[in-house]
């Protein structure tokens, strides 16, 4: 089981910082949507340049032209690139078939799928890497949470890895790490808190105990 801090509302400047706060407690670090859209690729290459040991995960969300944007992405360094599970087949199957090409990994953003069980599924079959259960903000602003959602998905998918994103801090790290995802997503439950190091090392030791 690995962990995964999210940038999600920061400039390059702050994420770098961020990152050297809690560097040794964490495995990847995702460019957030919106660092994507304020600051481009040159975020996910600053990042891997200043932090070259660790993996750096580029959420794209990938809804179409998915080889360019893979290509792209794998260009300015990304480890692993993000396609939404709602997108076409042949999007995220253009995805993997790039990664592939690249020596990347590609993460399936499960995010307002409806059929999560049948999707995941055929998700799996198309040879990508994760599988992500993600409740977005909008959601968790009214309370909701992907923990279901893994137990759902961890009963179908036979192939990729498995990971949860949305609203994971340390009081329902537990309940997460029960499910057993390879991968657990935080942003805010570390970036929000006082002492950010402390979060993720804590965070880190009870992953690496139900692991």
């Amino acid at each position: 089981m690995e962990l995964q801090l999210a940038l999600d509302l920061v400039d390059i400047p702050q994420a770098k910082q961020l990152v050297k706060e809690v560097e040794p407690f964490i495995d990847i670090i995702e460019i957030g949507t919106p660092v994507v859209i304020n600051e481009g690729l040159r975020a996910v290459k600053e990042l891997k340049e200043a932090f070259p040991s660790l993996r750096v995960l580029a959420d794209l969300k990938i809804m179409d032209a998915a080889g360019y944007e893979v290509m792209k992405a794998s260009e300015a360094g990304a480890d692993i690139v993000t396609v939404l599970g709602a997108s076409e087949d042949m999007t995220i199957r253009g995805a993997v078939e790039e990664a592939r090409k690249q020596g990347k990994q590609i993460l399936v953003d499960m995010i307002s799928v409806k059929n999560l069980e049948q999707r995941a599924v055929e998700v799996d079959a198309f040879g990508v890497d994760y599988i992500c259960v993600h409740t977005g903000y909008d959601l968790q602003a009214v309370g909701k949470n992907s923990f279901e959602d893994l137990l759902t998905i961890k009963r179908v998918v036979k192939h990729a890895k498995t990971a949860i994103a949305g609203g994971i801090k340390l009081s329902t790290l537990p309940e997460v790490i029960k499910a057993n995802p390879d991968l657990v997503i935080v942003g805010g439950g570390i970036t929000g808190q006082e002492d950010r190091a402390a979060a993720a090392a804590e965070m880190q030791k009870m992953i690496k105990q139900g692991s």
